[in-house]
């Protein structure tokens, strides 16, 4: 196996991806020439997102990979079986899986619903293990498989289990099952690592949830994350796993230290952006 790079002719299968982050990421690879398979629900165009799982692999074609579209729900593992299932029955393996597919929710204990409480942790934490897990034996075939999982550093703090309890507790728990398949799983040659940005990135979720166009403004695009995961997913896998990464870490590893083109509102100077949570 020759560790050039680049993705081009690789396989990566991701929950959600649709639009925001997990899209980006999608046409980074699908740049190098990759095949990309997204598990997503969205069907159908929503009033308040744009985007669908079938834009999405029109928009990854275009942009020169391949693509799989599968409507499915990351919380069942019928879904979760049938994506894998078809990837390998397109592409002939698997040799990544990304875990983009989260749900946010910044209530309180008190205000939170427990519905929403469970569809963070079905979603977050069991989709990511799930998805992971019924991948592995198609990882073990890989020359250089990876799990990358977008979800922050175990910053376990007074800070952040008492910002939002039900959230940390969901975002943690996804790097949680992370850090312990690359533990699990090292022998095998299989890496897994989390991967975070230290400010807010110009999403929907942001916009919708946490603080309108005003936030937006001051986020950064999507466009670093997926820069920061095409990084990890090119490393040597038996060298590089078990980390808790940070997007503008990872980059400045790979020698990109101005980020100013990053910025979702062009000029806007970098102390000027919002900290994203858990750093």
């Amino acid at each position: 196996m020759i560790q050039d790079g680049s993705l081009a002719g690789r396989t990566v299968l991701m929950s959600g991806g649709s639009r925001g982050i997990g899209l980006a990421i999608a046409l980074r690879a699908a740049r190098d020439g990759a095949n990309v398979a997204l598990l997503a629900k969205t069907d159908s165009p929503h009033p308040r997102l744009e985007g669908t799982v079938h834009t999405a692999a029109d928009a990854i074609r275009a942009a020169g990979g391949q693509a799989l579209a599968i409507v499915g729900d990351v919380r069942d593992d019928d879904a979760i079986a049938q994506a894998v299932m078809e990837t390998v029955g397109t592409f002939g393996g698997i040799d990544a899986v990304v875990n983009n597919a989260s749900v946010i929710d910044l209530s309180g204990s008190e205000d939170l619903a427990a519905k929403k409480y469970d569809l963070m942790q079905d979603v977050n934490v069991r989709g990511t293990f799930m998805l992971s897990r019924a991948a592995i034996p198609v990882l073990r075939e890989s020359g250089n498989p990876h799990i990358l999982s977008l979800s922050p550093p175990l910053t376990v703090t007074p800070r952040w289990l008492g910002a939002h309890p039900g959230y940390s507790i969901a975002k943690f728990g996804m790097t949680m099952a992370t850090l312990g398949l690359a533990a699990e799983f090292a022998d095998a040659g299989i890496a897994a690592n989390a991967l975070w940005p230290k400010t807010l990135i110009a999403t929907a979720a942001v916009r919708n949830v946490i603080g309108g166009d005003a936030m937006m403004a001051r986020s950064r695009t999507p466009e670093i994350y997926a820069d920061a995961a095409h990084v990890v997913l090119t490393q040597p896998a038996r060298a590089y796993s078990g980390q808790t990464l940070i997007v503008e870490d990872v980059l400045a590893d790979a020698g990109v230290t101005d980020l100013s083109g990053y910025a979702a509102v062009p000029g806007t100077p970098d102390e000027d952006l919002i900290p994203d949570v858990f750093l």
